[in-house]
């Protein structure tokens, strides 16, 4: 079924069972899973009850995409002082032919708005860092930052998007940074030449993963990335695990060693394009509300 044009979908909140139903088959349609990874239906309505927030955008009666979120407790890691209340959003989908068209960005900005209003500034969620288009999301878009890293967080699944494993970037939506403005007002942060830096994983010429040591006195270091690894894993599942390993290698220690994840850029290389993190020594996310 082709999609129509963006500007007739509806993104409002979800409120119904029916409808939390459909959010069910998303679930398998958009990941894969077997029914028992199926976050259900009657697990939303307390949650919802209790400050959860469920959106979904809709093509005339049918759902074309939601996003998921939970009120939760991070606590100060500072003596003496109080935690603070965040949203975590647990889940955003969209239906292929609904993609490249901004849907999931505005999803994300209705989440944004969800939240404010209930007077969280702080939203946090996961994702896989060898995918470039959350990347690009959730860095160039939203302006996410990054200073955590979790090593096979899910495990194993039945999701065919898992085959290379389930390690996250967890990452932090400062919702009323000036970087964040900035950025959903699309004026960019100032960027910084990309060469000035060292690339201490680089996409080689057959796509393979090059690794190199770094000096942790650097300012900033890079990360790169395929472009696509979802067709690197249908073409070669053990090339796919062997960016994994290197990507995880670097990021944890690069992480370990005082970086923070804090911009992702799209570069055209030859004849290829790659993924480029950027990692910056500064203060932790959870510290400061002024990056």
């Amino acid at each position: 079924m082709a999609a129509r044009d963006l500007q007739s979908l509806i993104i409002r909140d979800i409120k119904e069972i029916a409808e939390m139903r459909e959010v069910e088959e998303l679930q398998k349609e958009v990941w894969g899973v077997a029914d028992r990874e199926v976050f259900p239906a009657l697990a939303l309505v307390p949650m919802i009850e209790l400050g959860a927030v469920l959106i979904g955008a809709f093509d005339g009666d049918r759902i074309a995409g939601f996003v998921f979120g939970f009120p939760g407790y991070q606590p100060s890691g500072d003596p003496g002082a109080g935690g603070r209340v965040l949203l975590h959003s647990d889940m955003l989908a969209v239906r292929p032919e609904y993609r490249s068209r901004d849907l999931g960005y505005k999803l994300k900005l209705a989440q944004r708005e969800r939240a404010l209003a209930n007077g969280i500034d702080t939203i946090s969620w996961t994702f896989d860092p060898l995918q470039s288009l959350n990347a690009h999301l959730n860095f160039g878009k939203l302006g996410v930052i990054a200073d955590r890293y979790c090593v096979n967080y899910y495990g194993q699944t039945t999701s065919f998007l898992h085959r290379a494993g389930t390690d996250r970037l967890w990452v932090t939506w400062l919702l009323n940074s000036e970087r964040v403005l900035k950025k959903i007002a699309h004026r960019e942060t100032t960027s910084r030449a990309l060469a000035n830096f060292p690339a201490v994983v680089h996409v080689g010429e057959n796509w393979e993963p090059l690794t190199s040591d770094y000096d942790i006195g650097q300012q900033a270091i890079l990360i790169e990335v395929p472009s696509d690894i979802n067709d690197l894993v249908e073409e070669d599942l053990e090339l796919a695990i062997r960016w994994r390993e290197a990507t995880r290698s670097r990021f944890t220690s690069a992480i370990a060693e005082g970086y923070v994840v804090d911009e992702f850029y799209r570069v055209s290389r030859k004849r290829q394009m790659v993924g480029v993190y950027l990692l910056s020594k500064k203060a932790s996310p959870s510290r400061s509300n002024d990056e």
